[in-house]
């Protein structure tokens, strides 16, 4: 998951949503039960780098990470300014093709009214402000995420209305999704993340793919990364930046770029169907900023997991940077979309 620099937008600034922003149907749970903005390897403190987002490494840049205050074990926290810029790419990125089949598995809950999804590590809510207007009937999200900062972007932002004028409801919970159960999915309609396989351990898959299969649940997890980027023009540094930033990605006992696969076997293995697609970010001159937010995390991460690169970095950073100002720089970062069916508990098809 690529979480780099700050940018210069005003901070907290989320993209107004269509509906009424009245604040019935909004809460706050504080409960230990799961979610987080990402999940992290030992000995990571707010000082150090984010798996795959590296230093900014430049004098007056913005920090990779905008941290408020923060006790020495709190995890890093990722300003909403990257989360916003980041939010149009992803939601064209996204797999369309894997609604159809979430569609109608919703469409068969037994007994239910509604429905109630659960979006771990929501940061400011992009998932719900994507997938909520794209599905019909009324829908409770439950936004998990250990940041309160985040949470509450994330709830006054958060769609009102589903695809067919039915109402959405929210309500915030903070927590670790290390903790995660299939009584902490009780009633769960449908799990959802977003960039968040990446920064979990094999172990913290195989725990969320339990549970999800435990609770009879769906899960649809978007955008982890999968280890390719694709620069045009190419550059001879190309490949050996990418291998050091997928090294970088796997510290730790993170998963990087092996997420995916592993998530895959995890849910299998539970006896659920899994379905991938791909759903890479197009990034051209309309997405400067995105794409110079990334690059420099992208190369500060590389050098990050190996220094001997910094000087033939620098360089390559200044040329490719010049290359976007004159809107001659294409990048393809690749990402994989997931939708794992589990067995439904009470008799749903």
């Amino acid at each position: 998951m690529t979480k780099p620099a700050t940018t210069t937008q005003h901070s907290g600034a989320i993209p107004a949503q269509p509906g009424p922003r009245e604040a019935t149907g909004v809460t706050d749970g504080m409960t230990s039960g799961l979610g987080s903005s990402v999940a992290f390897g030992p000995g990571q403190t707010p000082g150090g780098v984010i798996p795959g987002a590296g230093p900014s490494g430049k004098p007056g840049s913005r920090p990779t990470v905008k941290l408020r205050e923060a006790g020495p074990d709190d995890p890093p926290r990722y300003a909403p300014e990257w989360l916003e810029l980041r939010e149009p790419a992803d939601a064209a990125a996204r797999a369309h093709d894997l609604l159809d089949p979430l569609r109608i598995r919703l469409a068969n809950l037994p007994g239910r009214s509604g429905i109630v999804i659960h979006d771990l590590g929501c940061g400011t809510g992009s998932m719900g402000r994507w997938l909520a207007p794209r599905l019909d009937g009324a829908q409770h999200w439950i936004l998990h995420d250990r940041d309160p900062y985040l949470l509450h972007f994330a709830a006054v932002a958060s769609p009102r209305s589903a695809a067919d004028g039915s109402r959405v409801s929210v309500e915030t919970r903070r927590g670790d999704i290390a903790r995660l159960t299939p009584d902490a999915l009780h009633g769960a309609s449908l799990v959802t993340a977003s960039a968040l396989l990446d920064v979990l351990t094999r172990e913290e898959i195989d725990t969320f793919a339990a549970a999800c299969a435990g609770a009879g649940c769906p899960a649809l997890l978007t955008l982890s990364v999968a280890g390719r980027v694709e620069l045009t023009p190419s550059h001879p540094l190309d490949a050996e930046l990418a291998q050091a930033f997928n090294d970088h990605q796997r510290r730790d006992g993170l998963l990087g770029p092996d997420a995916v696969t592993a998530a895959a076997e995890a849910f299998s293995e539970h006896g659920a169907t899994v379905r991938l697609h791909p759903s890479p970010w197009r990034l051209g001159p309309e997405q400067a900023a995105l794409t110079e937010q990334w690059l420099r995390g992208w190369v500060g991460a590389a050098v990050e997991e190996r220094p001997e690169l910094r000087a033939e970095a620098d360089v390559y950073l200044t040329k490719r940077l010049a290359a976007l100002a004159a809107g001659e720089l294409h990048v393809t970062v690749h990402h994989v979309d997931l939708l794992a069916l589990s067995r439904p508990v009470g008799g749903a098809s």
